[in-house]
């Protein structure tokens, strides 16, 4: 009999699912469940303790957990955390590498890193960006939990929804990505990734360059003539 996958990937029509199977563990970030991970996601662009570690294994591991988060950045397609229940530490540094955040109502957030005598580092370095500095300091210093609703009001998340809802709620999210033109969600995710480097004045030229890129195709001739097709079968 073989041991249950640590990730599981799921295919379904243009949506790819790639889920931590580790629930006896309550989905921790164990090396063997990073590795796996980061093996998952990677390849889909081609189609443990923290208190048991010597200074070189901590460098290893929190490595991973880098590589983890930095991979689904580097992914040139939008990727979504679905979070239900806990999300601490390594877990909500990997959320935030995602772009787009859905959790349940039950879910709880936090960085307690401090209260086991470590600093919150790698890719807690997005916290400020999506909660502002203060609020981002208060969970680094204070290792305190927010709720679901909490993390709502302060954009942690962008939508909370009663956990038998999760799955309805994220797939609405998916089929709106789906619809959209293919090329232009990969130059929007490649774009917003510089824009969060640069000046404003940088950011709107980079967007310049984008929209002449995404004419080098005939997606968006193509959609606006669909688009326009469609407005006028609604006409009464």
């Amino acid at each position: 009999m073989t041991d249950a996958p640590l990730v599981l990937v799921r295919r379904d029509r243009d949506v790819v699912t790639v889920s931590i199977n580790n629930p006896a563990r309550l989905n921790c970030l164990s090396t063997p469940v990073m590795h796996a991970f980061i093996d998952a996601v990677a390849g889909l662009q081609h189609d443990p303790d923290l208190a048991d570690l010597d200074p070189a294994k901590v460098r290893t591991f929190i490595t991973l957990v880098h590589r983890m988060s930095q991979t689904l950045r580097d992914l040139p397609v939008p990727t979504i955390a679905r979070v239900n229940g806990f999300c601490l530490g390594a877990g909500l540094e990997v959320m935030a590498a995602c772009d787009l955040h859905i959790a349940s109502d039950n879910a709880v957030f936090g960085m307690p890193e401090v209260k086991i005598g470590l600093p919150s580092v790698v890719e807690a370095a997005l916290l400020p960006q999506l909660i502002g500095w203060g609020r981002a300091k208060l969970l680094l210093y204070t290792a305190m939990s927010i709720d679901a609703r909490r993390a709502l009001d302060w954009g942690l998340v962008e939508q909370v929804v009663p956990q038998s809802d999760l799955d309805r709620a994220l797939v609405e999210w998916l089929d709106a990505i789906v619809e959209s033109g293919p090329r232009a969600i990969r130059l929007q995710k490649e774009l917003i990734r510089e824009w969060e480097a640069m000046p404003v004045n940088d950011a709107i030229q980079a967007g310049v360059r984008s929209i002449v890129r995404a004419y080098e195709t005939d997606e968006p001739r193509r959609r606006v003539a669909e688009a326009i097709m469609r407005l006028q079968a609604r006409k009464p």
